[in-house]
């Protein structure tokens, strides 16, 4: 079967990647790569072949079509070959307000989407997704950015931009709305569900979990308990206004 490899620049990489199915390469299409490099200048190379894709359709997929594997697969070897640079993927929806990448963490099906929609209806053109589902977070400089990737779930909402991290917050489900800054060991568990679980080098979990531990020692998460997704824009604003109180705090 026939492929194309391209280059790409993905979360301020190198990528080139090989690709046989036409949504991983229309989502990847924005991060194509503006000036020529040569191969071997890649930072991250993701080279599976289709017999890889049809192996996994039959172990474990059978309900996917090679395409959707595809983009799952590729996406997450971006993730384990991010990690050598500093930065991991979070399974989030992530807005932008004022320059700052707010992203919100939960299992699927709690509300990530539908709570930054909340927002960009609040915000209004302040605000916009950078991501809906597979943002990136680095370190540069002393600073985590968070980028936008061509994963991102089924809405493939994602833009091919970055923003300084504001916030991170996972969402729950509750009687009441409220927002809580939480300690630490509270938020490992958090953050490591919605990232890479599985890893084959233990170096590489070091890393992880090293990432993790320096974001969250930065007052960058708290906790919302929410208990209706859809809720009006007043309740939006408290709900706002009492995340920014904890970011300044």
């Amino acid at each position: 079967m026939e492929f194309i490899k391209d280059r790409y620049e993905i979360a301020g990489l190198k990528v080139l990647m090989v690709t046989y199915y036409e949504r991983t390469r229309q989502q990847a299409l924005p991060y194509i790569a503006k000036h020529m490099w040569k191969e071997e200048e890649a930072d991250a190379v993701i080279d599976l072949d289709n017999e890889f894709y049809e192996k996994m359709q039959e172990e474990n997929m059978q309900g996917c079509s090679l395409e959707s594997i595809e983009y799952i697969y590729t996406g997450t070897i971006f993730n384990r070959l991010l990690i050598n640079h500093h930065g991991c993927m979070l399974h989030s929806s992530a807005v932008v307000v004022d320059g700052y990448a707010y992203l919100f963490s939960a299992d699927s099906g709690t509300g990530k989407s539908t709570h930054t929609g909340l927002w960009l209806e609040h915000f209004k053109e302040k605000a916009f997704i950078i991501n809906d589902d597979k943002p990136v977070l680095r370190l540069e400089n002393g600073q985590w950015f968070v980028y936008g990737t061509p994963w991102s779930g089924k809405t493939d909402l994602n833009i091919n931009v970055k923003a300084k991290l504001g916030a991170i917050v996972f969402l729950e489900r509750a009687k009441e709305n409220h927002i809580t800054p939480i300690e630490v060991k509270e938020a490992i568990p958090l953050f490591f569900n919605q990232t890479v679980r599985r890893l084959k080098r233990e170096e590489k979990m070091d890393l992880v979990l090293q990432y993790m531990e320096e974001i969250l020692t930065s007052n960058y998460y708290g906790i919302v308990d929410i208990t209706r997704i859809a809720i009006c824009l007043f309740a939006i604003g408290v709900l706002v206004l009492k995340f920014f109180l904890f970011i300044i705090l």
